[in-house]
């Protein structure tokens, strides 16, 4: 079980830096959002899968259980707040460069 759930958490870990990396690439503000909100949550549940096969059943993995659920909910609800309150607030996708003309 040990090799199985290091092979789970180094596939959490890469799924992670590749999200940092798209980070990186994206240059608009809208991208860069959608790569964090969904990366950190893949990345997220296979380190927690992870750690729960590592330490098997017990009240450890209960309580990593529990805050897997909440990572789930919490997530995306703070991902799309964030979003619509850069939308509402004028900060609108059409803006590729991010900088306003200099007519």
């Amino acid at each position: 079980m040990e090799i199985a759930s290091n092979i789970i958490i180094i596939i959490g870990l890469i799924f992670s830096f590749f999200g940092v990396l798209g980070i990186f690439k994206f240059k608009t503000f809208y991208a860069r959002m959608l790569v964090a909100a969904k990366i950190e949550t893949v990345g997220f549940i296979t380190l927690i899968i992870g750690l729960i096969v590592r330490h098997g059943i017990s009240f450890f993995s209960a309580k990593l259980l529990l805050l897997l659920v909440i990572m789930l909910i919490i997530n995306p609800l703070t991902a799309h707040v964030l979003t619509r309150s850069a939308y509402l607030s004028g900060y609108r996708p059409d803006n590729t460069d991010n900088e306003k003309d200099d007519v």
